[in-house]
């Protein structure tokens, strides 16, 4: 019999792969072009972070597949961290993913979902883009307490349509845009920058590709996991990578440059998203409602598989008694660790009310881009100190691909700091307030009778 806060391995390839695909494919593909436009001021470029930040992503894929064979338990970075530093990197981890990473994401998903809904929807009887975004959170939050393997068909169909719609406007594009020209593509120069505005914009992009290191946090509920591990890293980013160097191809082919410049974002955030006006020019008017429709489902299918994977994080913390011990239980029929999906929604909830979309992705990427350098270091130790462990997958391009993916990740993080002072120390504040946490915790935990702790 299986014990209570023990999970059941019920997930396939295919769900598997379609969370990968899912959770990265949601509102940065719609939306970060015109940001990254602003910081470039070219579209070649805006290309070529694109392309780089695939690379960057893939190579942190490749690397996380390897320690994820090591340790197919739920939790993923919590427990490569833990295996590999010890706890109280571990729990920084746990605790920034818990406080600002996971319901950063969620409510960026949420209050993305909202923008897209608006010009097709009269939201204003539901309070308006947060009040939307709050009644998101909660329903797909009490979904995703139900049943585990229901969310992984719903992520497989919400995926499927996703790249679908992203195919369609790809060869409407290419087929009919009235409006299509690589002349569009040359007119903006191809000027390099600088480094400093080629970071801000690549940690732009890297929002588009975040959740690649989602999946491994339901490992302890996938099937077969040597092989569907590194199958569904590997695949699900090289799709995603081919599927968002060819839409931005289409957005900066179909429009001039300026237009792609002053579509949707903080400078200009009553403008409507660059992916709306490019429908515009092969559907007409049809095309601002079919492209409102499209993000929606974008976004929703991200958020949907956020919720599902952030919330096994303060699940095996909970586990191990550095966290309330409630967030262990797991549902006596769903099996879902319920309660960590509502305290993580009450928090998604507090950041959709108070931040706006690219305030949010700031927060988010920069502290967890501190941590994926991290983890994707541990794979140097486990080579060393597990040097005889099974592993049907082996990083590929090890050790050259982790490294470089290092001395990125790092060049990136500095860039940022000096860029992006405000978004970058208050994450960093947000990881340093555990340390005091996490000690009292552990006095905490020792002085529990040991039939107590988790």
């Amino acid at each position: 019999m299986t014990p209570q806060n023990e999970m059941h391995r019920t997930l396939g390839f295919i769900p598997v792969f379609s969370l990968v695909v899912g959770t990265i494919l949601g509102t940065g593909v719609f939306l970060k072009a015109a940001i990254m436009s602003q910081y470039l001021g070219s579209a070649t470029w805006v290309l070529i972070a694109y392309v780089v930040a695939g690379l960057l992503s893939l190579a942190g894929a490749l690397t996380y597949a390897e320690i994820g064979i090591l340790f197919p338990r739920a939790g993923g970075e919590y427990v490569y961290l833990k295996e590999a530093f010890g706890e109280m990197p571990a729990y920084l981890y746990g605790w920034m993913r818990f406080w600002v990473g996971a319901p950063g994401t969620i409510a960026a998903y949420a209050v993305g979902t909202a923008t897209f809904a608006a010009p097709i929807m009269n939201l204003e009887w539901m309070g308006g883009l947060k009040g939307f975004a709050i009644v998101l959170i909660v329903f797909f939050s009490g979904l995703n307490c139900m049943n585990v393997k229901l969310n992984g068909r719903l992520a497989s169909f919400m995926t499927f349509l996703k790249i679908a719609m992203l195919l369609f406007i790809i060869g409407g594009v290419l087929i009919s845009s009235t409006t299509g020209s690589n002349e569009n593509i040359m007119a903006s120069g191809s000027v390099f920058p600088g480094f400093s505005a080629f970071g801000a914009a690549l940690l732009a992009a890297l929002w588009a590709y975040d959740g690649w290191n989602n999946m491994p946090m339901v490992a302890g509920e996938i099937k077969n996991p040597s092989r569907n591990i590194p199958l569904a890293l590997g695949l699900g980013v090289l799709v995603i990578l081919g599927l968002y160097g060819a839409i931005h191809y289409c957005y900066f082919y179909a429009l001039p440059f300026n237009e792609v410049l002053t579509s949707s974002s903080k400078t200009h955030p009553n403008a409507l998203p660059v992916a709306a006006k490019v429908a515009e020019t092969f559907m007409g008017p049809s095309g601002i409602l079919f492209l409102g429709i499209a993000m929606m489902f974008s976004a929703i299918g991200a958020m949907n598989g956020s919720i599902l994977t952030n919330a096994r994080v303060p699940y095996a913390m909970a586990k191990d008694g550095l966290f309330l011990p409630a967030l262990a239980k797991l549902h006596p029929k769903s099996e879902s660790p319920y309660i960590a999906i509502l305290v993580q929604a009450a928090l998604s909830i507090a950041l959709a009310l108070t931040g706006s979309f690219d305030q949010l992705t700031d927060y988010v990427i920069f502290a967890s881009w501190i941590f994926y350098a991290l983890v994707t270091s541990s794979v140097f130790k486990f080579r060393k100190t597990m040097p005889n462990a099974p592993r049907p997958y082996k990083a590929l391009g090890y050790p050259v691909v982790p490294v470089v993916f290092l001395v990125v990740a790092v060049l990136l993080l500095i860039n940022t700091l000096m860029t992006s002072p405000q978004e970058s120390l208050w994450g960093l504040f947000i990881i340093v307030l555990g340390v005091p946490v996490y000690y009292y915790q552990k006095k905490r935990a020792l002085r529990l009778p040991k039939a107590v702790a988790l």
